[in-house]
């Protein structure tokens, strides 16, 4: 039997605990780019911090993750997709995709991602497509 996936709303509160979510999920991807700071961590992820678009990801109650889908002119953005370490190659982040883009509701969907990201390969599975790339970063798009 498949572990029963919920969200929680997300506060000022819970800056810090996500903060070492990020750290923790996106730590071997930025050491693989020489890119690993702790305090651009916590800069970047300040920087993009919406609690109101922001919604922890439970797994039978526990917090394993968190996902943001933010509004755009023409679509969504997904955003500050990180699930724990622990909790990865479990389905969990595949089934919170499906969920996002059922609520994208067949409009377009845009994501960056690290370079060199095992991620890359998830969005792809997922109907991304990339679009750009910058010195650290490729964007995706997944179209109508």
């Amino acid at each position: 039997m498949s572990p029963h996936i919920d969200f929680a709303p997300v506060t000022e509160a819970d800056f810090e605990d996500l903060l070492a979510l990020r750290i923790a999920a996106m730590r071997e991807s930025l050491e693989r780019l020489g890119r690993f700071d702790p305090q651009r961590a916590r800069e970047r992820f300040r920087a993009g911090f919406e609690p109101q678009h922001l919604r922890r990801i439970l797994v039978d109650g526990q917090p394993v993750g968190c996902v943001a889908l933010k509004p755009e002119a023409d679509g969504w953005r997904a955003d500050q997709f990180y699930i724990a370490p622990e909790a990865q190659g479990q389905g969990i982040g595949g089934r919170v995709m499906q969920q996002l883009i059922a609520e994208a509701a067949g409009q377009p969907m845009r994501v960056a991602v690290l370079k060199l990201s095992d991620a890359n390969r998830f969005y792809q599975r997922h109907g991304f497509v990339l679009q750009s790339e910058s010195e650290f970063d490729l964007d995706y798009l997944r179209p109508t």
